[in-house]
């Protein structure tokens, strides 16, 4: 670790805020692509665990549907350093990372749960249809749909504290229910050239914010 990394580590250890308990990594398809892309991205899962994350969420967005089987394959076998459940837009099946035993696809309590193009409208009009069946069912009435109705129906309803996007400054439809009240960083360097470093600039800049929470 060199100099800059250690006064960023030393910065967040002694920092009074906690850091973010669920943090959510945006990427794409074409990020996956660049040479090491798998490899960054265990990195940056361990690097969110020591730094304080109890949850991490991974969103790949895909323009090209054909190629998200090969890559919720190539995800199954990430190296990842918690229990893993990976989700795709044709299969539900799922894997573990090292840490833990293999977790069934329903498990939404995976502490990393990794969603490849499974988009934010998609998830909300999934959560619609079945409320619109529900009702039809008669199991609740339309007056009686809150919130927590919508967001019992999504995949993963928890909402994350701190969303990283890297290389441009759009959300590339994450979680567009969960990430309402979340914390947006994005860095000024593509997903190939994301460090340890970056991660934690991210971390702090979470640390220095007075979260508001739509107030």
């Amino acid at each position: 670790m060199g100099l800059y990394d250690a006064y960023l580590a030393t910065r967040h250890r002694l920092h009074d805020a906690a850091p973010p308990a669920h943090v959510a990594l945006v990427v794409t398809e074409r990020d996956l692509l660049a040479d090491g892309a798998f490899d960054t991205l265990s990195s940056a899962i361990g690097w969110a665990f020591e730094y304080g994350a109890e949850r991490v969420t991974v969103s790949v967005s895909v323009l090209d549907r054909a190629v998200a089987p090969t890559l919720v394959r190539e995800l199954r076998r990430l190296d990842a350093p918690a229990e893993t459940v990976v989700r795709g837009p044709d299969a539900d099946e799922s894997t573990a990372g090292p840490a833990g035993d293999p977790v069934d696809d329903g498990d939404a309590d995976a502490p990393v749960r990794i969603l490849v193009g499974l988009g934010g409208k998609a998830e909300f009009a999934g959560a619609v249809r079945e409320l619109a069946h529900d009702v039809a069912d008669g199991e609740i009435t339309p007056e009686a749909i809150d919130e927590a109705d919508v967001a019992d129906r999504l995949l993963f309803p928890e909402e994350p504290d701190l969303v990283i996007k890297t290389g441009a400054e759009r959300l590339s439809d994450f979680a567009i229910w969960q990430s309402v009240y979340a914390e947006l960083y994005f860095t000024d360097v593509n997903w190939r050239d994301f460090r340890r470093r970056e991660y934690l600039r991210a971390v702090l800049d979470f640390q220095d914010r007075q979260r508001r929470f739509g107030r």
